[in-house]
């Protein structure tokens, strides 16, 4: 009886310790797959494509030629080329990531930054007499040059809804799939939710001119009837307008008499009068000039 409750006691224990270390390695594998990757660039401008999440990192080599710049321009007197020896030993500098989008950037800004931190780690006595004056010279060389353009090479664009067909909606008394107003991809009361698609226009409240029936002119205006126009009041100098016969026309107008010859003809003795005139014009203007010039 004793030795049956000792191994059913020492079988308990091998299976709750084998349990625990298939709990354990499960965790462990699991950790390693969700673990983000990192992409590293051996350039610090251009394009560098990765998984969405993945840290984005750069070499030390590829900013070493700037380094060397940096501390060289900042007037320190720091010796350039051991600051950038030390820094190109640097295999990785973590400068950004990946999003969890199509693409993104990784700005001069936060290169300028990493690259200064990783200098200022590699505890170079290159920097000169003032080294955080060079840090920072480093840090604006970098910035100026670089700049990574991240593109997620495991991005997948969502899927349009086709037009006509329902989506899930949320909440509600029991949620649930309704169907949508008669434009697809619109929310109830016509709000769109991104989907790119519009209600359609409802021109049913807008006034029409019914079309009219065409009329004849001898029915529109008949032969008896006044033309439109006709008939309208005329003012004059006596009475006013509507009352019969006192309306006159304003003024009267009588054509004079004439003497019997035709009218618009030129006669010649005129002509030969204005011949005369014109002969007697210039020659008192000759004379008048030839006065002023003697």
């Amino acid at each position: 009886m004793r030795k049956t409750t000792i191994w059913q006691t020492t079988r308990k224990a091998l299976t709750v310790t084998a349990l625990a270390t298939m709990v354990t390695g499960g965790a462990l594998l699991t950790a390693g797959t969700a673990s983000a990757a990192t992409t590293l660039a051996n350039a610090c401008s251009g394009t560098v494509n990765g998984g969405m999440g993945d840290t984005v990192a750069i070499t030390g080599t590829s900013v070493k030629e700037l380094v060397r710049a940096g501390a060289r321009e900042a007037g320190t007197l720091a010796l350039y080329d051991v600051a950038a020896n030390d820094i190109a030993k640097v295999n990785t500098i973590n400068v950004g990531a990946v999003p969890n989008a199509a693409g993104g950037s990784v700005d001069g800004k936060a290169i300028g930054a990493a690259v200064r931190q990783a200098v200022k780690d590699t505890k170079s006595w290159g920097l000169g007499l003032n080294p955080e004056k060079t840090l920072n010279s480093i840090e604006h060389k970098v910035a100026g040059s670089c700049g990574l353009t991240t593109v997620a090479t495991n991005y997948v664009a969502p899927t349009l809804p086709a037009p006509g067909t329902t989506a899930p909606q949320q909440g509600g008394n029991g949620g649930g799939t309704h169907g949508l107003p008669s434009s697809p991809g619109l929310l109830p009361g016509g709000s769109n939710n991104g989907t790119g698609y519009a209600p359609p226009r409802d021109y049913g409240n807008l006034p029409v001119a019914q079309p009219g029936v065409a009329v004849a002119p001898g029915v529109r205006y008949p032969a008896n009837s006044p033309l439109p126009g006709e008939g309208a009041p005329q003012y004059g100098t006596e009475g006013q307008a509507g009352q019969g016969p006192d309306v006159r026309n304003a003024g009267n107008a009588e054509a004079l008499a004439t003497d019997g010859m035709p009218g618009g003809d030129v006669q010649l003795p005129m002509l030969l009068a204005v011949l005369v005139l014109a002969g007697v014009t210039a020659a008192l203007v000759r004379t008048w000039v030839l006065r002023r010039v003697a």
